[in-house]
This record gives C-alpha cells, sequence and structure tokens, in this order.
C-alpha cells in the first residue's frame, strides 16, 4: 500500500481519536448517553415510521395502484398515512376494551370468591384427613373475609404515602406522552417525505463514499430491510391465524371468554414462540373464575394448538417467508430472549435471517443461485 501524507493524517487521526476515547471513557460514556436521550423521540419517530410504513405501502397499492395522478396523486399519501394510523389505533383500542374490562371483573370475583374456596377446601382437606386437626381448627378460625378487607386498607395506606412516587409517576408519563408525541410528529415528516429524504441520503453516499462501498452499503440495508418487512408481515399473519384458531377452537369446545382470549393470544403470539404462553396463563386465569376444570380443559387445548403452531404454522409462515429454516428460527429466538428478552426475540429472528441470506449469497454467489443450491 503505498503511504502518502493524507494516509498517515488519517492514521493519526484515528489513533489519536481511539485514544481520547478509552483514556476519557466515563466522559464519553455520559456524552453518548445524553446524546441518546436527546435523539431517543427522532429514534422511535424512524421506528414508528418504518412500521407505519408497511401498512401505508399497502393501502398506496390497493387503493391507488400505480394508475393515480392528479388530484388522486396528491391525496394518495396522505390519506393512505391516515389510514394506517387509524388502523393500528383501531386494533390497540379493540384489544384494550375487549381484554382489560373482564381482566378487571375476573380479579373482582376472585378476591371475593377467596373465603369460600378456602373455606370448602380446608373441610374437603378436613374430610379426606389429610390436614391434622390443629391445622384444620386454625384454618376455619380465619377470618378470611376481614383478612381481605386488612389487605386491601394496607395496600389503600400504602398507596397514599407515596406522595413521591406518585409524582415521579406522573413526571415519567407526561415526559413519555412528550416523547411520543415528537416521535408522533417525526414520523409522519418522516412517511410523507420518504422519497426525497431516499435520494438526497443517496447522493451523500455517491459524494463522500467509494463506489464499492456504497454499493455494499445499499445491498446490505436492502437485505436487512427485506427481512425486517417479510417478518413483520409473517409474524402478524401468524398471530392472526393463532388468535382466530383459538378462538374457533375455543367456541367448539365450549370454554367462556371465547372472543376475547382469541384476542389476548392473538396480541401476545406477536413476541415469538412464548408469546402464545403468556396469553395462556391470563386465559387460563380469567376461566378459572368460572370453573377451574375449565381453565384445566383450556391449558390442554393451548399446549395442542401452541404445538402446532410452533412446528406447523410459526415455521412455515415466518421462517420461509425469511427464508430461514425452522431450526434457525428456534435458535434466534432462544439466544435473542436470553440476551434482551422481549425485544430480543423480536430482533433476533430478522436479524438472523438477514446474516444468514448474506452468508448464503457470499458463498452461493446470488441470490438465485443461492435459491437453487438449497431448493436440490
Amino acid at each position: 500500500m503505498k503511504l502518502d501524507v493524507k494516509t498517515c493524517l488519517r492514521a493519526g487521526v484515528t489513533i489519536f481519536l481511539l485514544y481520547l476515547c478509552i483514556h476519557y471513557w466515563p466522559s464519553v460514556a455520559r456524552m453518548g448517553s445524553l446524546l441518546l436521550s436527546a435523539a431517543m423521540p427522532l429514534l422511535l419517530g424512524a421506528v414508528m415510521a418504518y412500521l407505519v410504513n408497511i401498512l401505508m405501502t399497502f393501502y398506496e397499492h390497493r387503493l391507488f395502484g400505480r394508475a393515480a395522478s392528479g388530484a388522486g396523486l396528491k391525496l394518495k399519501r396522505p390519506l393512505c398515512m391516515a389510514l394506517a394510523f387509524a388502523t393500528l389505533l383501531i386494533i390497540v383500542v379493540l384489544l384494550l376494551v375487549l381484554v382489560i374490562p373482564e381482566l378487571v371483573s375476573c380479579i373482582c370475583v376472585i378476591a371475593a370468591g377467596v373465603p369460600g374456596v378456602v373455606a370448602d377446601f380446608t373441610k374437603w382437606c378436613e374430610e379426606q384427613g389429610i390436614l391434622p386437626e390443629t391445622i384444620a381448627d386454625s384454618l376455619a378460625q380465619i377470618d378470611w373475609k376481614s383478612r381481605m378487607t386488612d389487605i386491601v386498607k394496607v395496600l389503600t395506606a400504602g398507596v397514599g404515602s407515596a406522595a413521591n412516587a406518585i409524582v415521579n409517576t406522573v413526571t415519567s408519563v407526561v415526559s413519555g406522552f412528550v416523547t411520543f408525541f415528537m416521535a408522533l410528529i417525526f414520523s409522519i415528516y418522516l412517511l410523507l417525505g420518504k422519497e426525497k429524504l431516499g435520494r438526497q441520503l443517496q447522493k451523500i453516499m455517491e459524494r463522500y463514499l467509494r463506489d464499492g462501498w456504497n454499493k455494499k452499503i445499499r445491498y446490505v440495508v436492502g437485505v436487512v430491510n427485506d427481512c425486517f418487512h417479510r417478518y413483520i408481515v409473517g409474524q402478524c399473519t401468524e398471530a392472526v391465524i393463532l388468535g382466530v384458531l383459538c378462538m374457533l377452537g375455543m367456541l367448539l369446545i365450549r370454554l367462556p371468554y371465547a372472543t376475547m382470549i382469541g384476542a389476548l393470544i392473538g396480541f401476545t403470539a406477536l413476541i415469538p414462540v412464548a408469546g402464545a404462553y403468556i396469553g395462556a396463563i391470563v386465559g387460563a386465569f380469567m376461566i378459572l373464575t368460572v370453573s377451574p376444570v375449565k381453565a384445566l380443559i383450556f391449558l390442554v387445548f393451548i399446549v395442542i394448538l401452541q404445538q402446532l403452531e410452533g412446528n406447523l404454522i410459526y415455521p412455515k409462515v415466518v421462517g420461509s417467508s425469511l427464508g430461514l429454516p425452522a431450526l434457525w428460527v428456534l435458535a434466534a429466538v432462544t439466544v435473542g430472549g436470553g440476551v434482551l428478552g422481549i425485544p430480543g426475540m423480536l430482533l433476533g429472528v430478522p436479524l438472523s435471517a438477514a446474516v444468514y441470506r448474506l452468508i448464503r449469497n457470499d458463498v452461493y454467489g446470488t441470490e438465485e443461485k443461492a435459491e437453487k443450491q438449497e431448493a436440490e
């Protein structure tokens, strides 16, 4: 490699900056944290715009296609963007209306029924000779209703003495609302001018990057974008399928809260693999207020449905749409969940799919050759 003044100067500046970062790492970390906090509305807005863009693009193709012109072309973007935001808002509102009121009523029913359940259980254990007489007598003498009242009073007193916590909570809520509002405004601007922003970014890359680096970056970004797009669409499709199957199965075997629990299972199924089990726990808790036997039947049903979803639906709908084998889908969910929890589960699959496709295309050549080679 030929050494010149520019190359030596760049190397010297790079080494000096690296030394400063290492020597003053606490200050650099604080500055990075401050910049990240300041840019959080912009980052959230970019993520929001990416997600809404998928639905907005769908509406643009379905409602206008490529034949839009004149007034239709001017209304295309704002109308489809409004429809996309309205669709997401309606979905969230429906989920909240279906799930939260019934969950609150179930908690109230369980709290009211605790004394009777404990008394019946104690009597049954005493008849079967399971509990010693001393323990049975002690349990029988407890006034469970007053105990529940005492618990409620303690919780109420704790809430009343937590003025500082309430102030902090209100402050956090207001700050979160402001952040969300700023992110929403930023996402709208991104969606309205995404083509112009794309052209500007492309011109900057062409001006300051070499052709080889420019092509490689665009190729990698294109693969990652395609994997995330396919994953989001496939995951939402899989969630809808699982929620509908759960609702139909519960209606078929006549379990209570079929519509509500089906919506809950579909919503939690957005979390890969483990999401349906989270919904199953809440659903079983709700059905328990009606009948313990039906709650047990529901758990057996959801385990069978989850096995069907994990072995057939998820690998076929999400895994095949990404071009990622079922084994690597499971591995990505496991490792991602172990590293970052639920966010890691959500990001692990599309990132693994992008890395898998990049390596596959590099090994076999073009994407068409890679697909033919794997098909053989």
